[in-house]
């Protein structure tokens, strides 16, 4: 079984591409791919190691020996080494066995562009097909719709490990196959528009999340095949749920079988500490300003919507790649070359990344999980953004939170945390995300954060939810959250699906249910979520009661939906709000409903606007504002 030197898939256009580092196709060239030479079926592989004296490729076939199997640099001082081995088909598990040119340094590596490896705690690499016959043609035809920024775009926060298992089987995660149609029912049934997963991408340690990713190109092996993989993802299209997964480019782990110290220098990653070593997660940063690592990176991003017809990315820990101080203290980081903290060649890369998206995918999208105020995070690269899609926005959420967390005889002195966040709703396109972050590392659960007895912990949750929902801005919210859990998230269990007996924790998800309902029926809510036209104050002022009011407005007419809100365990009768026309008010939402667990105090399904001028408006309704309760009224269209 020898190794044939005169094959190869690169062409000398995608060497000139990788050198630029623009390349965003690498996984059609390097890696392992099976295939036929002449009449000989094997594999074709190829592997960047720029300071390497012998790269080998190991594995049973060899009895894993370093000195058999050697690959061929090329000569055109790309620093790959390739070669065709007959007989290597699917299935071959394997490595690299590197040689450096550098102290004798050797190593077996996994293949940087892997499409499968082996199941953890194993670090091999797996030869594979990634042929698969999709059926979800209708949604990708129509994806452009549900993508858009003035779509509802109502997102469920998923870990694939841990948001159902198998009790009889080992306490088992369910498998790729296994919760597709489980998972697809539930978010069509609660109306979710997609689902965000936690980094599937293969990482060594299970409690990492995903988020120390290290096969940039293999859907984790822990659940399944990556055609199991892909068959998730075509489920859920075919039942109209959209899939956008987690994207980490911020930093990987340095786990000896991995793109650390790779070829016995620091190639994917900086050679000095102060810029290439994360102190917050232990882990390395890439190289941004190299040529090849781009290239790397812009082909993971491209493979997951090329190869697994995925509809976004959310981009993670952005402020980690846009500031050499983050995390970091004084003398702990090198400035740039203007003497500033901004990463420039992060930068570029994020707007190379961007640009490549919207180019080859213009209907899909990238989200950037962005903890700052940097400027224009989601405004296009040609007038000086990053470019992404949209951005979480953490803004609202720690000034929310924070509110909520008080007890409702203290909040009229903090009313300006509520009405704050729509001084700035706009400067980007914002996703209001309640993500995992939230209910980790003795943050306690959603409905643990609610001041309050037990019913009052209920009513505040659902009118946090309810309040969220009607804000400007898409929605995302993390499992769990819709059940109302006490206890935190534990990636090592199931959620508390038993608690759903309980008719407070049913009534949650029936209100999450709801809500999801009308914020896909009225574009009122969701069609105008990025500028202010979609949005007005009635009433921001009335703090000593601690109640807010305003108006979401659709781009061309139909209904525009009254939104008000009461933050306080008294309810408020007859309480009087200006609104921009006559006729009937329809309440189509009131998160103090009887069948959510609310008390029941509500306006008998609506208000006629009588004649009366008040905030600003000829007209105006006097309702019933239900104890820590949020209503919707529809008023006008269909």
């Amino acid at each position: 079984m020898d190794v044939r030197t005169d094959t190869s898939l690169l062409t000398e256009h995608d060497i000139f591409l990788f050198k630029e580092g623009t390349h965003t196709r690498l996984y059609e060239k390097l890696g392992a791919h099976p295939c036929v030479v002449g009449e000989e079926a094997g594999s074709q592989f190829a592997v960047w190691a720029p300071n390497a004296e012998r790269v080998s490729v190991i594995g049973d076939f060899n009895d894993w020996r370093g000195d058999a199997h050697a690959l061929s640099a090329r000569r055109d001082g790309s620093g790959i080494w390739e070669g065709f081995i007959a007989g290597l088909l699917a299935g071959t598990r394997y490595k690299y066995h590197v040689v450096s040119r550098h102290n004798g340094y050797r190593v077996d590596k996994a293949d940087p562009f892997a499409v499968h490896a082996e199941v953890s705690p194993r670090t091999g690499s797996i030869v594979h097909d990634l042929a698969y016959e999709w059926h979800d043609g209708e949604w990708l035809d129509q994806r452009r719709g549900h993508n858009a920024l003035d779509a509802p775009v109502s997102i469920y926060e998923v870990h694939l490990g841990s948001w159902r298992r198998v009790p009889g089987d080992g306490d088992r995660p369910l498998s790729y196959r296994e919760i597709a149609h489980e998972l697809a029912d539930y978010c069509r049934d609660l109306g979710f528009t997609h689902v965000e997963l936690l980094p599937v991408m293969e990482h060594p340690f299970y409690g990492s999340w995903g988020y120390q990713s290290l096969g940039y190109f293999a859907p984790t092996s822990r659940y399944g095949t990556p055609q199991d993989f892909m068959y998730l993802v075509d489920h859920l299209h075919q039942c109209g749920v959209g899939v956008i997964l987690d994207w980490v480019p911020s930093h990987f782990p340095d786990d000896a079988h991995g793109l650390a110290y790779f070829d016995g220098t620091y190639l994917y990653e900086h050679q000095d500490p102060k810029k290439g070593y994360h102190p917050d997660w232990h882990s390395y940063i890439f190289n941004y300003g190299r040529h090849e690592v781009r290239a790397f990176l812009l082909s993971s991003a491209l493979y997951w919507l090329d190869r697994y017809h995925v509809d976004g990315l959310r981009v993670d820990a952005v402020a980690s790649m846009l500031y050499l101080d983050y995390g970091r203290k004084d003398g702990e980081w090198i400035p740039n070359e203007h003497g500033g903290k901004e990463n420039l060649e992060a930068i570029t890369f994020l707007r190379m990344l961007n640009e490549a998206v919207y180019r080859d995918h213009p209907d899909t999208q990238t989200i950037a999980e962005e903890s700052t105020s940097w400027p224009m995070v989601s405004r296009p690269t040609h007038v000086g953004g990053l470019g992404l899609g949209m951005k979480w926005n953490m803004g609202w959420l720690h000034d929310t939170l924070k509110y909520f967390d008080l007890d409702p005889m203290h909040r009229k002195h903090h009313h300006d945390q509520l009405t704050f966040s729509i001084w700035y709703a706009f400067f980007e396109n914002f996703v209001l995300s309640i993500s995992h972050d939230e209910v980790v590392h003795g943050k306690g659960s959603m409905i643990g954060k609610m001041p309050g007895d037990d019913w009052q912990k209920f009513a505040n949750l659902r009118a946090l939810y309810a309040y969220m929902w009607a804000h400007p801005g898409k929605k995302l919210l993390f499992m769990g959250g819709e059940l109302a859990q006490w206890r935190e998230w534990n990636h090592d269990a199931s959620l508390d699906w038993h608690l759903l007996e309980s008719a407070p924790h049913a009534g949650m998800q029936s209100l999450l249910r709801d809500l999801n309902r009308v914020y896909r029926a009225l574009p009122a809510l969701h069609s105008v979520d990025f500028s202010e036209a979609g949005f007005e104050w009635v009433d921001v002022h009335d703090w000593a009661q601690s109640v807010i009011s305003f108006l979401r407005k659709p781009r061309d007419g139909g209904a525009t939906v009254l939104v008000a809100c009461n933050f306080t365990p008294l309810p408020r009768e007859n309480y009087r709000l200006g609104v921009p026309h006559g006729g009937w008010w329809e309440e189509v939402l009131n998160s103090d409903a009887l069948h959510y667990g609310g008390a029941g105090w509500g306006n008998l399904g609506g208000v006629n606007a009588a004649p009366m001028p008040s905030h600003g408006h000829y007209h105006s309704v006097t309702l019933t504002l239900p104890p820590l309760g949020v209503v919707y009224l529809k008023g006008g269209g269909d």
